[in-house]
């Protein structure tokens, strides 16, 4: 085996255990919600038990109305209507809430997509994964990651918008460079593979303090 091989596959090693270790973390603050939803759970029937042993009804249908407007406020389940990019999207947002990073997405996908799940869950998942990691390197107050997904015709858009603590990036030879330092940036180069492999358009555009990457793909729709 040639070098150039082995350092290829030593980084598609690395880039593997990246994901690994990221989807670990997703299911680990998946599993730390489920443990608050239950804890909280057994408290607010505690507190109802507790106004219904008085028979208070009059605060039991108040602490109700608390409690519907609190899961409005915190239900972040994305619904586009294709289960591979929920799937995706939720997880994704879940691991950004954790590190105190706010998502804004809107997404409906109505159709079957000719698009296999693999390239899906790589294409939102490494998009999902450079805007966290820019936005950490930001204060608090002033992180956003804005994503918007839709059909226009017969092609899947993509939108994703993130702030950065960095001015207007310049490109060179035609791309950005990865900040990451030596040996990352394969998840965009997965990404252009990807989008050239279905024929599709990408464009990279950065901005004083933001970050947008604008993806389509044809979709074989009858």
């Amino acid at each position: 085996m040639s070098f150039f091989s082995k350092q290829i596959n030593q980084r598609i090693s690395a880039y593997q255990q990246e994901l690994i270790a990221t989807h670990y973390a997703e299911v680990e603050n998946m599993y730390k919600k489920m443990r608050g939803w239950r804890h909280d759970y057994r408290n607010h029937i505690q507190t109802m038990k507790a106004y219904a042993a008085k028979g208070d009804w009059a605060a039991i249908c108040e602490y109700l109305e608390k409690l519907d407007t609190d899961l409005s406020t915190v239900d972040t389940v994305i619904k586009t209507g294709n289960k591979m990019t929920d799937a995706i999207m939720n997880s994704k947002i879940s691991l950004a809430h954790a590190k105190n990073i706010p998502v804004k997405a809107n997404a409906d996908i109505p159709v079957a997509l000719t698009i296999s799940e693999l390239d899906l869950c790589v294409i939102i998942g490494n998009l999902f994964d450079n805007a966290i990691e820019a936005s950490l390197l930001l204060p608090e107050e002033k992180r956003m990651i804005r994503v918007y997904m839709d059909m226009k015709n017969t092609q899947l858009y993509m939108s994703f918008t993130n702030f950065t603590a960095v001015g207007k990036q310049k490109k060179s030879g035609g791309i950005f460079k990865t900040t990451k330092g030596e040996g990352h940036g394969f998840g965009l180069v997965r990404i252009d593979e990807i989008v050239a492999r279905y024929g599709g358009y990408l464009s990279r555009n950065s901005e004083e303090g933001a970050f947008t990457t604008e993806i389509l793909l044809p979709q074989n729709i009858s």
